[in-house]
């Protein structure tokens, strides 16, 4: 385990493939990414890896933003997909969280791309407990930054959607205090509220980036 490296997550979750110069082509590494899309390669490929941040193994990257970034992906988007629909998908949420939340606010921040640092932001989005809104609130200036970093390019038009996307998870952590659509993984009893959310399947995380974008 500890011959793990951060560039195994990096060059896998950020392929140096100029994704970002095309809006279709950066629409496609987000849609692959949050819609189940990488799934497969995760579970054959980096189980192990994702087991070993998860233990603890892999904290020494820490010492760099980079391999900040790339514990952060271990921690929060591996899960998602080696345990999905089970309650270990979440377990690794307060660490990523906590890392994240030191992370957003350092002076080189923002030597990350935009798009790698909504990961982080993602990060502290997913993490549920009494301080959630507090948290979450306390980033959006943070949000709002890394929007206007995509300004003035090709992906000038997912900054809104960036806001915008942000804007309505925040008002879910205001509305129901928890991700509703966790309820039944964890066996918890929804309220009449979370029950028609619930219903609608209209989860933030399930969005597509062109409805992103156009608001919708």
């Amino acid at each position: 385990m500890s011959d793990f490296k951060p560039e195994q997550v990096l060059t896998f979750w950020f392929p140096d493939n100029g994704h970002w110069k095309s809006r279709e082509d950066h629409g496609a590494f987000w849609d692959e990414r949050m819609q189940g899309g990488m799934d497969e390669r995760i579970c054959r490929e980096y189980a192990e890896l994702t087991i070993a941040a998860a233990t603890g193994a892999l904290d020494h990257w820490t010492d760099t933003l980079r391999g900040r970034l790339a514990l952060l992906i271990a921690l929060d988007q591996f899960p998602r997909s080696l345990w999905r629909d089970t309650p270990a998908a979440f377990a690794q949420d307060n660490k990523a969280t906590k890392m994240a939340m030191e992370t957003v606010f350092r002076d080189d921040f923002d030597d990350l791309a935009p798009w790698e640092q909504v990961f982080f932001i993602i990060a502290i989005s997913h993490c549920e407990g009494p301080e959630h809104l507090a948290r979450f609130t306390s980033v959006m200036p943070v949000v709002y930054h890394i929007a206007d970093r995509l300004r003035g390019g090709v992906l000038e038009d997912l900054a809104d959607g960036v806001i915008a996307q942000n804007e309505r998870v925040l008002g879910n952590i205001q509305r129901f205090g928890r991700h509703p659509h966790r309820n039944p993984i964890y066996g918890r009893v929804s309220t009449p509220d979370e029950e028609e959310y619930i219903a609608a399947g209209d989860f933030p995380h399930k969005r597509k980036v062109e409805d992103i974008a156009q608001g919708d």
